[in-house]
């Protein structure tokens, strides 16, 4: 498996693994929040799409969905993320009105692993070694795709921390 190969299937993975942790979750509870731990799902899918569909605006040239994503904007709606709303320091509400419905959530996060997946699996070596600008400083290509795939699975702790909080069942059982 050359690297390219390897890295999207290390993105696809992020599907399965985090999508674990959704089981018990739905329209009535994912904007549920516990005292003292950040973020919940439907906020956490949210931003993990939006910064994988960044990362692959930096391999595949193509901007943010429009039909997942409203651009700049810091509300949502029933089917789409506005992306100040669950953009890095953005403050999840807990008003499920303000976010698409749980099935939407999730749709939108599954397809932002499959783009950020088909981009890095598409790009040649050149590519990956290319350095871009990311957050405070700048990483080869390759690297930030090995970065959203902690991203991601640094969320799925929240998540596994937030299903704990709110005495959920183990995924384990």
């Amino acid at each position: 498996m050359n690297t390219p190969q390897m890295l999207a299937e290390g993105i696809l993975s992020c599907k399965q693994a985090l999508g674990r942790y959704l089981v018990g979750f739905d329209d009535s509870n994912h904007t549920h929040q516990a005292v003292n731990l950040p973020n919940h799902v439907a906020w956490t899918l949210g931003h993990c799409a939006l910064t994988m569909h960044r990362a692959a605006e930096k391999i595949d040239g193509r901007a943010m969905p429009e039909t997942d994503f409203i651009a700049g904007a810091a509300a949502c709606d029933a089917t789409r993320y506005g992306t100040e709303s669950v953009a890095f320091n953005s403050l999840p509400v807990g008003d499920a009105e303000v976010y698409p419905r749980f099935a939407r959530c999730v749709a939108i996060y599954e397809g932002a692993c499959e783009r950020l997946a088909a981009a890095v699996r598409g790009a040649d070596a050149a590519v990956l070694e290319k350095t871009v600008k990311w957050g405070q400083g700048e990483l080869p290509m390759g690297m930030l795709a090995m970065r959203i795939i902690f991203h991601n699975g640094t969320h799925c702790g929240q998540i596994a921390d937030l299903r704990r909080a709110l005495e959920f069942r183990s995924i384990f059982v």
